[in-house]
């Protein structure tokens, strides 16, 4: 009797979770909140990257302390794989609901305006959709040149600070990456006043604030990922 009750019960939730998913601004709220995730990763990675200007011991410190995370309730390295699974959760949910949306969109208005009126849109907004396919291309890249090496003729495990600086002494390496950097900040700068107006918490007095601080943000991770290739390349850091 007690698995009669439930099934119904279990049911209902999936149906619920189905709808949700289905509905535009369901899928606007799971674009807001893994973008949101994913804005708190790339911020604290950033940080992390600019340990590279205190030496090599310092940056490669870090690096093991972050495999060391959790223990002893987690193994060696099992923070990381963790944030990995969660991360690349999130990417394929902020893209899917993307995607999703650009069709909807399009299924909307099949036929183009015959007079269309001019569109007031940043160059942000304009390059939204397709700065974000850059940034899941650059993302591959990221991890094959860092993580796996494949792409880093020099790169040598478990010495972040040799391949940091080996990799950004070749200027079209530095070229890939200051470009995703802008992409980024451009992503970042449209998605947040996006995602704050999704999840409610923008406001018209709070508008101006939360544009302000969308443009800071974007400003200081684009800014902050972007000094050691730059520091790098001018041989500040060697």
């Amino acid at each position: 009797m007690n698995d009669l009750a439930d099934r119904p019960a279990t049911r209902r939730r999936r149906s619920a979770l189905r709808q949700f998913w289905a509905s535009t601004i369901g899928k606007k709220t799971v674009m807001a909140v893994s973008g949101a995730l994913l804005l708190a990763f790339v911020f604290a990675h950033m940080v992390g990257n600019l340990k590279t200007f205190l030496g090599a011991t310092d940056l490669n410190h870090y690096a093991h302390w972050l495999r060391t995370l959790g223990e002893p309730v987690l193994h060696y390295g099992w923070f990381l794989w963790i944030q990995r699974v969660v991360l690349l959760v999130a990417l394929v949910l902020h893209i899917t609901a993307a995607v999703q949306l650009v069709r909807r969109d399009h299924r909307a208005r099949p036929v183009g305006y015959v007079h269309r009126r001019p569109v007031r849109a940043t160059f942000a907004t304009r390059t939204m959709r397709w700065g974000g396919a850059t940034l899941a291309v650059f993302v591959v890249w990221h991890i094959l040149d860092f993580t796996v090496g494949s792409v880093n003729q020099d790169f040598v495990p478990g010495d972040p600070y040799h391949n940091l600086v080996a990799d950004f002494q070749v200027w079209w390496v530095n070229v890939i990456y200051l470009v995703a950097l802008a992409m980024l900040g451009l992503h970042i700068h449209h998605g947040f006043a996006s995602a704050a107006r999704t999840l409610g918490v923008t406001s018209a007095r709070r508008e101006r604030v939360i544009k302000i601080l969308g443009s800071t943000t974007a400003v200081v991770v684009a800014g902050g990922y972007a000094l050691v290739p730059v520091a790098v390349m001018t041989g500040l850091v060697d």
